[in-house]
């Protein structure tokens, strides 16, 4: 039987259930099986997977280990655990959005097309993933390329995209603070008004009154240069308009920020001032949270993560908690975290939970219809830990989380 190390790495362990089972935390990992493709990392905030009307779970594009854009795409059936491969996007993409739709169709919007380059060949395209037959449709071209963007669906069905990067020139990148408006109906986009802020890496979330919040994220100040961003607005679908509102305590990148029961929103971890890339993780992996109240329009500070991890996946699952999974940061040494953990909203305090079978980062999560967590894809060990240098290791094995 196979046992994961809190770095991330693996041993055997005898058959049977473990000395320590009657203090073990809360919850299990089961496997659930390899996804059908090579190996698929997602550095993006909403690259997937998503949950489609029927229980199902939609997985598609990503990069492999040399950070190529992939065009497969896969279906995960919860009852049976069983992967099916389904049509693959006309164009590769990473860093790309997926969004649900109201009908149930699936939106895939921008990204990055190719190999690994500088600067990055952002992609205007989008298409539409409708699941009755199995395929993508091209759809309506974004205004612009845009990669690292966020996309967010308004209670009236559009999608609002906002952010991102584009090539600038042949030697810089532009960040962006442009937005868009996808209109399902007509498969057409329209100019929103634009952000206060260009920021990419960033995160966007649909309050309870139909706004949405964007969060902290990256601005480009130079060739292969980033700073992270603490500033933060709220999009209002009623008048267009954007509204600057309290900034994070904390600057950072590549966190999580996830919707509460009581309509605030808890961000957790990321990058810091200096921020990352698409790439690598950041030496400044943060252990700061912060929860935003929509009504006092600030952040207020929460218990921090025992450690700094950044990459990683937060969910919200049916109790009210928040499951945080994965990531990484510097003292792992390029090991993602097999430790996951749980917080409590009401009593503000951090439990833990049963450790993932495999760490990882740069991965995808997804609740289930039933309160369980699907966690797919990613990197185990890359950099210093990896078996042979510049050889990353892929976290193969998929898993789900039953609380």
């Amino acid at each position: 039987m196979r046992t994961q190390l809190a770095a991330g790495g693996e041993r055997t362990r005898p058959a049977g259930p473990p000395p320590h089972a009657r203090n073990a935390p809360p919850g299990r990992w089961t496997t659930a099986g390899p996804l059908p493709f090579p190996m698929v990392i997602l550095h993006g905030q909403q690259e997937g997977p998503v949950l489609l009307p029927d229980g199902r779970v939609l997985f598609a594009g990503g990069a492999d280990a040399s950070l190529r854009a992939l065009d497969g795409a896969a279906l995960f059936r919860p009852a049976d655990g069983r992967w099916t491969v389904t049509g693959p996007f006309h164009h590769a993409r990473r860093m790309h959005t997926l969004t649900p739709l109201a009908d149930g169709r699936v939106l895939a919007a921008g990204g990055i097309n190719g190999p690994q380059a500088y600067p990055q060949q952002a992609l205007a395209t989008a298409e539409v993933y409708d699941p009755a037959t199995g395929t993508w449709s091209p759809t309506g071209a974004l205004g612009e390329p845009r990669h690292s963007h966020t996309a967010t669906r308004l209670p009236d069905g559009r999608v609002l995209v906002a952010g991102g990067e584009r090539p600038r020139d042949a030697r810089t990148q532009r960040t962006l603070a442009t937005a868009e408006l996808y209109d399902p109906a007509t498969g057409t986009w329209t100019p929103a008004r634009d952000m206060g802020d260009a920021r990419w890496h960033h995160t966007a979330v649909a309050l309870t009154d139909g706004r949405v919040l964007v969060a902290g994220g990256l601005t480009s100040t130079g060739r292969s240069r980033v700073r992270a961003l603490g500033l933060c607005e709220i999009y209002d679908p009623a008048t267009g308009a954007w509204t600057p509102t309290g900034a994070l305590h904390d600057a950072r990148c590549a966190h999580q920020s996830v919707l509460l029961a009581d309509g605030t929103v808890l961000t957790t971890g990321g990058s810091g001032p200096r921020g990352g890339d698409d790439a690598r993780h950041d030496t400044t992996s943060m252990a700061g949270v912060e929860r935003y109240d929509p009504a006092a329009e600030e952040w207020r500070r929460e218990p921090p993560l025992p450690w700094g991890r950044g990459h990683h996946r937060a969910l919200l699952l049916g109790t009210g908690e928040v499951l945080v999974c994965g990531g990484v940061d510097f003292a792992c040494q390029d090991i993602g975290h097999a430790a996951v953990l749980r917080y409590d909203p009401g009593a503000r305090t951090w439990s833990f939970a049963a450790p993932m079978r495999t760490g990882r980062w740069a991965f995808g999560a997804v609740s289930l219809a039933d309160g369980r967590v699907l966690a797919v894809a990613g990197f185990s060990r890359s950099g210093v830990a990896a078996p042979r240098l510049g050889v990353h290791l892929p976290a193969a094995e998929v898993e789900v989380f039953t609380p």
